[in-house]
């Protein structure tokens, strides 16, 4: 669609929405800036209104769902000019440089997760996928990078974990699980077709699912049995910043020392036969 200013057009439509899209309105009218890094179910909770209402508003409003709503309103708020993601960081952060600026940045994603990490939640994750036959690792897109890193990571300790990278094969590998295998998934919004598609074929096979994201309350969570939340937000037209990579990659370091900690020894020697089989690659 023609790319208008989203706020000229609630301006315009306002007295044609219901009162609960009024709500909805008014909401992001007041909360430009915040709506920008909310996940639906977040909009909706502050809202007091349904997540149907949230997708009937963003339908009714000319946007094929809430992805694109929010990426309008990203396109629609008022910055100076129309600048880059680093550039609106500039804005913000007046005079700072840019090596101390992404710093700041990158520290305050990682500051964010130590916060929402929640001891028994990383306990519960370890024992999860020490308990299965097999932990499949994915995600989509940037999201599918963090999770070949997991199953690099943990393959060092543990040869139970495969990284399933194409959307076929997850499928595939997915439809074979066993009860108590288990799905670890990442995704910074919990919100894509295939992160649900993957989750609810998983449960419907007896497997545990693991979801690594920003949003608790996004629609793969309702599949997940344990969301492991990650800090650092991330507006829809950023598309994968490292400072979210950073967060997640904390978590996924927390989530290993848990794993090392329950078994030292047998730990250490796996590592130790891995770099035996490495040094024979290096000249």
């Amino acid at each position: 669609m023609p790319q208008v200013n989203v706020f000229a057009r609630l301006d315009n439509e306002y007295y044609q929405l219901t009162g609960a899209e009024k709500k909805v309105a008014d909401y992001v009218v007041s909360h430009e800036k915040q709506t920008q890094y909310m996940s639906i179910s977040e909009l909706a909770e502050e809202c007091g209104v349904a997540e149907a209402t949230i997708s009937r508003f963003c339908r009714r409003m000319g946007y094929k769902g809430y992805s694109a709503f929010k990426l309008a309103v990203a396109n629609s708020t008022v910055i100076p000019e129309r600048v880059s993601p680093i550039q609106e960081m500039d804005l913000e952060e007046g005079e700072i440089s840019p090596c101390q600026r992404l710093y700041n940045a990158d520290v305050a994603a990682i500051a964010q997760t130590r916060k929402l990490i929640r001891p028994e939640e990383i306990a519960r994750a370890v024992d999860l996928m020490m308990g299965a036959g097999k932990v499949l690792c994915m995600g989509q897109g940037g999201s599918m990078i963090m999770a070949q890193e997991a199953a690099h990571l943990f393959s060092t300790v543990r040869p139970n974990f495969y990284p399933i990278c194409d959307a076929h094969m997850q499928a595939i590998w997915t439809a074979q699980l066993a009860p108590g295998d288990v799905v670890l998934y990442f995704s910074y919004s919990g919100a894509t077709r295939d992160l649900v598609e993957v989750l609810a074929q998983a449960k419907g096979r007896g497997a545990r699912c693991i979801l690594i994201s920003r949003f608790p309350k996004s629609p793969g969570s309702q599949y997940a049995d344990l969301v492991l939340q990650c800090g650092s937000k991330e507006g829809p037209l950023q598309l994968g910043t490292v400072a979210a990579r950073m967060a997640q990659l904390y978590l996924l370091d927390v989530l290993f020392h848990e794993m090392y900690q329950r078994d030292p020894k047998g730990a250490e020697e796996s590592r130790e036969r891995i770099a035996d089989a490495l040094s024979e690659k290096h000249l």
